[in-house]
């Protein structure tokens, strides 16, 4: 699993990721972006995504 220091790294240099990022729904966005330092892989930011589109928040 490849790690990142934050969401801004994993977005600039993971393609996928920032692909899948993009199509969230701009509140998951929102929501993620603020959170941002917390996100180290793409498997966080798709669980995070998950979990905010199931309403876990």
């Amino acid at each position: 699993m490849d790690r990142y220091h934050n969401l801004t790294e994993l977005l600039a240099i993971n393609p996928a990721a920032h692909a899948y990022f993009d199509d969230l729904p701009d509140y998951v966005r929102d929501m993620i972006a603020e959170r941002g330092a917390n996100v180290h892989s793409p498997e966080e930011l798709q669980g995070y995504a998950e979990k905010l589109l199931r309403g876990d928040d």
